[in-house]
């Protein structure tokens, strides 16, 4: 059984802002932060934190109020992460795509009592409008100026007021393993949205146990690219504490567009780039018809999605750089596994675990039972960036979390290198006349297809195997092909009761807000369409 890797470095505890504070200390003159050709040092980056921190305590937060962060990638969402956090606060992270339900939910189940949000398209009317609609207090309202016009609701606060103070803020205990800074809600596929509780420890710890696995990192030079959104766990982590650890410079980018971000890789040398499939796909097609400048990058991280062999080797070649998969999930901070960036990589694996980290492969049936290397089982995990349980949810978090091993819900096996391989997530999982289908298998024998971009494969109700494979694929640009031409090609990648029942082609699959590819919306279309189908 392959365990965590030795390392010699331990994995330190301590709170978050203490990683800024050490950054601004030593790094006091580099740039910190890079966004719309306008450049914030780490001096001044700590110094709008303590201001903002002031500023949140002034409205009254305390320790353990729920500040709700709803931004889009901007230095607003930097400065006021680490200035709720040294409030005392905990921070929610919240998506600008939600719509006003999702929006009241989260306020609500969280308690959340102050929210940031950008003076932008359609976001000030929908989070005022919580206001009146939730338990939400105060709204702090960021705008590209900074100055903001005063708001004739003493409720909504411009972020300029905010920080017009002596950027004192009261000093505040934390206690890094027992208090929560993050509640990071999961995506809801399995019901109703939870706030995963990350202490300080956790997220401090995950930050370090990514440094340390790659190892090499130039501190105080390298430049991260920020595309991924912040308030998505991968980039809060693997984009924003990592890079603030080591000092590096963040290039924020408000939202993923093709053409501005390859100007902006050749202009701006990042030398890190975390990623989704989908986005080095964008790139790679992108060098299909034009010359990209991708020299200055080094290491990617890919996450969220499986990582097909042909991208993961073309962005090679045309960078230079090692591109590794890694995995995880919002309840582990996230990062769990990741494969090396030295040595061969080993096609299809998620990798090994990262320091300090156990990875366990149980028995579905009976978790007591951890079983041998090469068998299919529940992937667990036990670590220092394991969460503390879900927001206020005793129950679902005693069925995730038993005895500090976190269950994560995904199947898969350990070869004997100590490299973890996904097949599927149990919820997933299609049983065909009684056999066990995994739709990631599919779907990676679907792009092995030379016309296929993108796929996705979910269970239908089939009248004789009691659930039938379906596939969505979406063809590369000029590409042709069609359902039968799938089908048949499909027949020497897969086994019969493998096959789709129904190869659906369209013009592009659903995405969630971090361009990882959604089943969730397919999954409500085909129920829909079962119940219009039953009811005619």
């Amino acid at each position: 059984m392959h365990n965590a890797i030795d390392t010699a470095a331990p994995i330190q505890v301590t709170a978050v802002p203490d990683i800024l504070a050490r950054a601004a200390e030593i790094h006091a003159d580099r740039p910190a932060l890079l966004f719309h050709g306008e450049r914030t040092t780490y001096g001044q980056l700590a110094a709008l934190v303590d201001r903002a921190a002031r500023g949140f305590q002034l409205l009254g937060v305390t320790k353990g109020t729920r500040i709700g962060l709803c931004l889009p990638n901007t230095p607003f969402s930097v400065i006021c992460y680490y200035a709720a956090l040294k409030a005392g606060g905990i921070v929610v992270n919240f998506n600008p795509l939600y719509v006003a339900r999702e929006l009241k939910h989260q306020i609500e189940d969280s308690g959340t009592t102050v929210m940031v949000t950008l003076d932008a398209a359609d976001l000030p009317g929908k989070v005022k409008g919580m206001l009146d609609a939730s338990c939400l207090e105060k709204v702090v309202l960021c705008s590209a100026g900074q100055a903001g016009t005063p708001s004739e609701d003493e409720r909504v606060v411009p972020f300029a007021q905010l920080i017009a103070n002596d950027g004192c803020p009261e000093p505040v205990q934390i206690d890094p393993v027992a208090d929560a800074a993050v509640l990071q809600y999961t995506g809801g596929t399995t019901g109703i949205p939870k706030g995963a509780t990350l202490t300080h420890a956790n997220l401090v710890a995950n930050a370090e146990q990514i440094r340390q696995w790659i190892g090499a990192l130039k501190v105080g030079e390298e430049k991260v690219l920020g595309v991924l959104p912040l308030f998505h766990v991968f980039a809060m982590t693997v984009v924003m504490n990592l890079g603030i650890s080591i000092g590096a410079e963040l290039i924020l980018v408000p939202r993923f567009d093709l053409e501005e971000v390859l100007k902006l890789i050749a202009a701006k040398r990042p030398t890190l780039f975390p990623g989704v499939p989908t986005i080095y796909t964008a790139i790679n097609g992108a060098a299909a018809k034009a010359s990209v400048d991708l020299s200055s990058i080094r290491y990617c991280i890919s996450g969220g999605a499986p990582l097909p062999l042909e991208i993961r080797a073309r962005f090679e070649e045309l960078s230079g750089c090692r591109l590794v998969e890694g995995y995880g999930l919002s309840e582990a901070s996230p990062v769990v596994t990741c494969n090396p960036f030295i040595g061969e990589p080993r096609t299809g694996s998620i990798g090994q675990a990262v320091p300090g980290t156990i990875v366990e492969v149980r028995d579905s049936a009976d978790p007591s039972k951890v079983l041998p290397q090469g068998k299919h089982g529940e992937i667990c995990v036990r670590g220092p960036q394991v969460m503390a349980g879900y927001w206020q949810r005793p129950e679902e978090t005693a069925q995730i979390l038993k005895d500090g091993v976190l269950h994560t819900g995904d199947i898969g096996y350990c070869d004997p290198d100590g490299f973890y391989f996904l097949v599927d997530r149990i919820k997933d999982l299609i049983i065909c006349g009684g056999s066990n289908v995994y739709p990631r298998v599919i779907e990676e024998a679907l792009y092995q297809h030379p016309a296929v971009a993108e796929a996705i494969v979910i269970g239908v109700p089939d009248t004789y195997r009691g659930q039938a494979p379906k596939a969505f694929v979406c063809l590369k640009d000029g590409a042709e092909a069609d359902p039968d031409d799938i089908k048949k090609f499909l027949e020497t990648q897969i086994s019969k009761i493998e096959m789709p029942r129904e190869v659906e082609i369209r013009s592009e699959l659903p995405k969630t807000a971090v361009g990882k590819l959604s089943k969730l919306e397919l999954l409500a279309e085909e129920k829909a369409r079962q119940t219009q189908s039953a009811a005619s």
